[in-house]
């Protein structure tokens, strides 16, 4: 980057943002778009051609010839199709065009992305449709519309139509209650997030010379290095040159797609990384956050590297994940997660607050499920990452706080303390009222809710969706109650008393790591659900089905879609992972070992040819370890891929997920610990790939 650039000059720049709205656009139709984005009022169509045209002389300045509408199908990814502005005119000329048509509705073919059953392969046609609460922006040269996709029949086939279904039940409640509640003053609520995104950087030779990173993007053999995260001293270390570099031109993409990238350091794990964004509407914050993870990858190569985004890339260091920071913020300014200098008195955050944990408890199986999948399996509840059991922290004043309405007994405040260092030239500190408990899932964090369980390469629009919807659920049941409510105060205490006694089984503070939690979390009735499978079979209990339904984010229908489609990734991705385990088994690291043990069975006749009765006690100790090795490495290939075409042929995607679980998985293990017990005694020089410590060291 330019040591020249000003930052303030170039952020945004590539974005159709709210100040360029109001340069390009007639004031009457800046009104009216604005009005659509901040208070989620229908678009009027007849400004339709006017902002494409503004839309279109914008982007051209910026060098786009194209337009593509930007959207998210149920792939985990985004998806675009690129057209150009350039439409023929007379005598052999050509013109540049965008009509209001072209930007409010596209039709991209739908029969090749997931349905879940919504459609049949045959059945082509699908619909994209202009989201004007999510600026457009200018890549590579064209203008990207961010939209959402529909079939034909106008069922969901993408994850931002029920994040914006889910952002308006939380707005439409959430309004409800504090009415209720006497605030007559908001009328917009806005969900935020701030999508701590968390990555690998490896060589690019070393990830190209290996097949499971190339095909899986995980290691799936793999001896631990001789070093690895032990001594503490990545985390927050200096930054390696190479990374820096990286570093410096990833922010500058990201600030000038308006994206605010804040924090960036080295995570606990040799060779891991963290980004960290300010907080924006989580509309924005989800397509920020799929931006950011596209540009890790396609700048890596740039600096001779390659971003690994899955959840656990290597076997016995720290995973990958993604901290979605979720709070609640009002058009006049509030942070509704606020509480305040004395958050026993502060009635609508305590409400707030019980809406949350009430929210929590009861669609614990639904936040899970959100981030369930085959990658985060490996790296939930492996004490380096939260479990997979869904609890709450909310540190020990709001803890007591909670236990006071809960006894109805009178809460004495705490008074912030300062901390003394005894060091004169240093400020003392204040002190925070409580600890941070970074082992649980679902932490309060000052003035905001940070669950931690979405893993780094998943789309955080789902679990979203889950806690917009649930805490709709929570406020409308919580407004059914104070609204009509003769003693206000005396509903409103007891309403609060009940719901953290009622759900308090959420509430825990201790280490969620632990054996005896697992056994804790059991007897309180908590969810437990340790694998993706076990977690999807739940998606569309009665319960769950009634909660989408009720505020409309998702049908009975799409739901099922969801379910299928759940079912199908994960078998997909185990499936992928078994064939290539294979292949590198026997194609590959077999016919190395192989060689080795032939050098080193010519190396002891050739020794005794010149000295009769040469000691080879160590070359035939290796010699005799491989050679059995080798052949159970064989056989345990040849066990899986049995095992991986048979869950293949089941009759269901549920069915084949959980055979993949039960049956392939298994047998993975145990090919891999016949793989790795040769790497350790195989010659570097015979070895066929880069090792643990190539990979997590040499960049």
């Amino acid at each position: 980057m330019d040591k020249a650039v000003s930052i303030p000059e170039i952020f945004g720049s590539a974005v159709f943002s709210e100040d360029v709205m109001r340069q390009t656009l007639p004031p009457d139709v800046f009104a009216s778009l604005i009005n659509t984005v901040e208070n989620g009022t229908e678009i009027d169509p007849g400004i339709a051609d006017v902002v494409a045209s503004a839309m279109k002389d914008w982007a051209i300045k910026l060098g786009a010839t194209h337009f593509t509408h930007w959207f998210q199908p149920l792939t985990g990814v985004t998806a675009e199709k690129h057209d150009s502005f350039v439409s023929p005119a007379e005598h052999g000329r050509a013109i540049m065009e965008f009509s209001g048509k072209e930007l409010i509705k596209g039709e991209p073919d739908a029969s090749s992305f997931p349905s879940g059953g919504l459609r049949a392969t045959f059945e082509a046609r699908g619909y994209t449709s202009w989201d004007p609460a999510s600026f457009a922006f200018v890549k590579d040269g064209s203008l990207y519309i961010p939209t959402v996709f529909c079939s034909y029949t106008g069922e969901s086939l993408d994850t931002k139509t029920p994040l914006l279904r889910s952002i308006d039940a939380l707005n439409t409640e959430g309004v409800r209650l504090l009415r209720a509640l006497g605030d007559k003053e908001v009328s917009r609520i806005t969900p935020t997030v701030g999508a701590e995104q968390e990555y690998f950087l490896v060589d690019a030779d070393d990830f190209k010379a290996r097949k499971d990173l190339f095909f899986c993007g995980r290691t799936l053999f793999g001896a631990p290095a001789v070093k690895g995260q032990e001594l503490d001293d990545h985390y927050f270390g200096a930054l390696r040159p190479k990374v820096s570099a990286f570093m410096k031109a990833l922010d500058y993409e990201l600030w000038t797609l308006g994206i605010c990238s804040k924090t960036k350091h080295n995570e606990v794990a040799p060779a891991q990384h963290e980004l960290a964004p300010v907080f924006c509407s989580t509309n924005r914050a989800v397509d920020q956050n799929l931006l950011t993870m596209e540009y890790m990858k396609r700048l890596a190569p740039k600096f001779g590297m390659e971003c690994l985004l899955a959840e656990k890339p290597f076997d016995g260091i720290n995973g990958s994940g993604k901290h979605n920071n979720w709070s609640l913020s009002t058009d006049t300014g509030r942070n509704l997660l606020k509480p305040g200098r004395r958050p026993a008195e502060n009635k609508e955050f305590l409400t707030v607050l019980a809406a949350v944990i009430k929210a929590v408890d009861d669609y614990q199986d639904l936040l899970r499920i959100s981030a369930a999948s085959a990658g985060n399996d490996h790296r939930l509840g492996g004490n380096e990452a939260p479990p997979a059991i869904i609890s709450i922290f909310l540190g020990e004043e709001l803890e007591d706080i909670v236990d006071s309405l809960i006894a109805g007994s009178k809460y004495e405040n705490r008074e912030s303390k300062y901390m003394t260092l005894g060091l004169r030239s240093v400020p003392n500190i204040r002190q925070d009222k409580t600890d941070r408990n970074r082992t649980s899932p679902f932490a309060f964090t000052g003035n905001k809710f940070e669950f931690r369980m979405v893993g780094s390469s998943q789309n955080i629009a789902f679990a979203n969706i889950v806690l917009n919807t649930a805490v709709a659920k929570s406020f409308a049941d919580f407004a059914d109650v104070l609204e009509g409510a003769k003693d206000f105060d005396a509903a409103l205490s007891e309403l609060l008393g009940k719901t953290f006694r009622d759900h308090s089984r959420i509430l825990f503070s201790g280490n969620s790591y632990s054996a005896e939690w697992e056994k804790e979390a059991k007897a309180r009735g908590l969810s437990v659900f340790k694998s993706a499978p076990e977690a999807y079979a739940h998606f569309t209990d009665e319960k769950n089905v009634k909660l989408f339904s009720k505020f409309g984010v998702m049908t009975e229908t799409e739901m099922n879609s969801r379910r299928s489609i759940f079912f199908e990734n994960y078998r997909k991705i185990v499936g992928i992972e078994a064939r290539t385990m294979v292949e590198m088994t026997v194609r590959d690291i077999l016919p190395a070992v192989s060689k080795y043990v032939t050098a080193l069975s010519e190396s002891v006749t050739a020794r005794r040819a010149v000295i009769a009765g040469a000691p080879a006690a160590m070359e035939e100790e290796v010699i005799g370890k491989l050679s059995a090795l080798m052949s159970e490495a064989y056989d345990a290939a040849n066990v899986l891929a049995a095992a991986e075409k048979t869950a293949c042929s089941k009759a269901t995607e549920e069915d084949s997920a959980n055979a993949y679980l039960t049956a392939v998985i298994p047998k993975m293990a145990e090919l891999r610990s016949k793989v790795d017990a040769m790497e350790v005694l195989t010659s570097r020089e015979y070895w066929p790939m880069p090792t643990y410590g190539d990979l997590t060291f040499r960049v």
